[in-house]
């Protein structure tokens, strides 16, 4: 599994949220709007490729499915040679008669084919394994900076946290990443070591 894979998927579900919590603008101004009754909001941003490098919770996820992924292809491959050995080894017997009757060669056929279907039946098992373990850590990820960000932005008060891939142009004073990533990493840490202490009371 490919890192700007995983990237591409929370990117997609970070961005969906924003759009959720997104105030709507209306069309008509409102009765008492004059250019000394603007409102100003204040707004960060984050940069979410920085976030999946960075954070320790992402990195160590995305390694762990890089590795299931590896082992997965090589099953598939290894399996994949077998039957294709099995299934050279059947035509060549075939070619040179070297069946003793029909009946012997149509079974071994048939071993081939279900060799086939099992190996289709384990390739769709594995990609669904990967898949759902995928979507358990991005909506992992998604929650702790949810929760994180409900937490940060009690004291920074902005109005609006964006991902930086859904904008043009933003002024890099507005750039709240590596705080966020402290943060997460901070409490990440934490984690294990509260686990730890509540064992041992």
């Amino acid at each position: 599994m490919k890192k700007n894979i995983v990237l591409a998927l929370f990117a997609g579900l970070f961005f969906a949220s924003c759009n959720n919590q997104s105030p709507k603008l209306d069309n008509e101004p409102t009765a008492n709007s004059d250019s000394s009754a603007q409102v100003s909001l204040k707004v960060a941003y984050i940069e979410v490729d920085s976030l999946m490098t960075q954070f320790d919770f992402a990195k160590e996820k995305s390694k762990e499915l890089e590795k299931k992924s590896l082992n997965a292809r090589n099953t598939l491959t290894q399996k994949g040679n077998q039957l294709q050995s099995a299934a050279n080894n059947f035509q060549q017997k075939l070619q040179n008669n070297g069946f003793t009757s029909r009946e012997q060669a149509e079974s071994v056929q048939a071993a081939l084919q279900r060799q086939q279907n099992d190996l289709a039946a384990l390739q769709a098992r594995l990609e669904n394994e990967l898949a759902s373990e995928q979507q358990k850590f991005l909506q992992a990820l998604q929650d702790s900076l949810n929760n994180f960000l409900a937490i940060y932005n009690k004291d920074k008060k902005y109005d609006m946290i964006v991902n930086k891939s859904a904008i043009l142009f933003a002024d890099k004073k507005f750039d709240i990443t590596q705080d966020v990533i402290n943060g997460l990493n901070k409490r990440y840490k934490k984690a294990p070591e509260a686990a730890a202490k509540k064992k041992e009371e």
